[in-house]
């Protein structure tokens, strides 16, 4: 069974950084695009950033351009999301996916989740 296992969530004031790993296993990571989603209390999950299998393309979403950088590590099988200048409103359950679609991170019918970890900024 295919795993992916987020780690590196808590709690942090505005304006401070975490950095979120994500490792898979028994599955190899370099072959797929993999991405970074958030789903707030009453929200919808969104796409935050995903990044192609090579490294060389990322996107991300408007609210966390600038702040927010996606990175992976074939090697490690490991995928990364360093979070900068937290706001309250990046509050959320963030999951890792792969088997995204690169353009505009787009789940789709294939994509395999993790279990997400909690990040709470407080004001």
């Amino acid at each position: 069974q295919l795993q992916l296992v987020e780690s590196g969530g808590g709690l942090v004031q505005t304006g401070g950084s975490l950095k979120l790993s994500c490792a898979a296993s028994r599955f190899t990571l370099g072959a797929y695009t993999l991405g970074w989603f958030r789903q707030a209390p009453g929200g919808v999950r969104e796409a935050v950033g995903c990044i192609s299998s090579s490294g060389g393309s990322t996107d991300y979403a408007d609210s966390v351009k600038g702040r927010f950088t996606v990175s992976r590590d074939n090697a490690k099988n490991t995928v990364y999301l360093q979070m900068n200048n937290l706001k309250p409103e990046d509050t959320a359950i963030y999951y890792c996916a792969a088997r995204i679609v690169m353009d505009g991170c787009m789940v789709e019918a294939g994509t395999t989740w993790g279990r997400g970890t909690q990040v709470t900024v407080s004001s």
